[in-house]
């Protein structure tokens, strides 16, 4: 059986990071979307709400599960029993950034095989920094997120 891990801070989910989500489920016999901390960056919704966008934005998708945990992504793969990490990949500083952290991985567990997909051209601009930032001027971003996750931005920067 093939499993794979789909780690990310997802915050928010966007329709790049759910387009990856679609095309892994087709390559793996189950996908795991993690939700994880990325101690560079200080969330806007809690690790609780971006778990339960992502169930919602995958209810579709049968075998794929969406779990959360700290610490190392190869130690939530031997968890699990994942051997495959998937990454997305819009652009040349991506690639950089994820070999390195593929490196590392591999040196920290031999077992490890990273597979990066390349963004569909139509999102490899996007980040959710980058939606964060329209969204605080009150730019449209609906065409960027799944679901309701556009009015709970608007929602949650309001609050703040």
């Amino acid at each position: 059986m093939k499993v794979a891990i789909f780690p990310g801070s997802f915050d928010p989910l966007t329709l790049g990071h759910l387009d990856l989500i679609k095309r892994g489920s087709q390559l793996f016999d189950q996908l795991a979307v993690a939700v994880m901390t990325n101690t560079s960056k200080t969330p806007l919704f809690t690790v609780q709400e971006r778990v339960d966008q992502i169930k919602e934005a995958v209810q579709q998708l049968p075998n794929v599960s969406v779990i959360t945990t700290e610490g190392l992504t190869v130690d939530l793969m031997n968890k699990i029993g994942a051997d495959y990490l998937l990454r997305g990949l819009r652009n040349t500083a991506d690639f950089q950034y994820e070999r390195d952290i593929a490196a590392m991985n591999l040196h920290l567990d031999n077992q490890v095989e990273t597979m990066f997909m390349m963004a569909d051209p139509k999102y490899q601009h996007l980040s959710s920094s980058l939606l964060k930032e329209v969204a605080i001027y009150g730019g449209n971003i609906d065409d960027y997120l799944p679901g309701s996750i556009s009015k709970q931005l608007a929602e949650k920067l309001r609050g703040k």
